[in-house]
């Protein structure tokens, strides 16, 4: 998995490839400071699987920005989103 983050005034928008697994999930949680950002976005159009370990990072990053600006997941492969969408998760993400 790679991580690429970009600041843009309080808005962090962090680009993520290759998969999202139990492996990987921890270093992507480690990658997420969030103190100072006011909106998060998670460009995962380059990422292929997303396991539960990555769901509970988009869940407890979502949980932390509810409270300020929002999250938004973009670009999400057509075999991503059907995790969403089974697991429920796609009502509760802002998904574009």
């Amino acid at each position: 998995m790679e991580i690429q983050k970009k600041l843009d005034g309080t808005t962090l928008t962090v680009t993520v490839t290759g998969h999202i697994d139990t492996v990987t999930a921890p270093q992507l949680e480690a990658e997420l400071a969030l103190d100072a950002v006011e909106a998060l976005v998670f460009d995962i159009s380059g990422v292929a699987y997303v396991s539960s370990a990555g769901l509970r990072v988009f869940l407890s990053s979502y949980k932390a920005m509810s409270k300020k600006g929002g999250m938004k997941i973009v670009g999400a492969q057509p075999a991503v989103l059907d995790v969403f969408k089974i697991t429920g998760f796609a009502s509760i993400f802002n998904l574009a």
